[in-house]
């Protein structure tokens, strides 16, 4: 996981910004069947944004954690309930980031 620059980090939000959300994680949690279908999504995408159904503030973010742990990927914005992350395929990234 490499930090992201703030610039870096905006250029992310731009691209993401008319994406869907990909992924579900409704209110059993970060099942297995999540994770597994986190990890395969990411096998495709790069830029992947989530939407997380809990009412519960402290829940959001553990879940959050465990989704960027989880997927070694980095956290670009989480608005709402819909978290926005980002994982540069191993071989040939699709997206350029800005210079740091």
């Amino acid at each position: 996981m490499n930090n992201l620059t703030n610039n870096q980090k905006k250029y992310l939000r731009s691209l993401g910004h008319h994406l869907k959300p990909v992924v579900m994680v409704g209110q059993n949690g970060l099942s297995e069947a999540v994770l597994l279908e986190l990890e395969s999504t990411m096998e495709k995408h790069e830029l992947l944004k989530i939407k997380i159904r809990t009412e519960d503030r402290d829940e959001k973010h553990k879940m959050i954690d465990k989704i960027v742990d989880y997927s070694k990927s980095n956290l670009v914005q989480v608005v709402g309930n819909i978290v926005l992350i980002y994982r540069p395929f191993k071989e040939e990234s699709k997206i350029v980031l800005p210079r740091k």
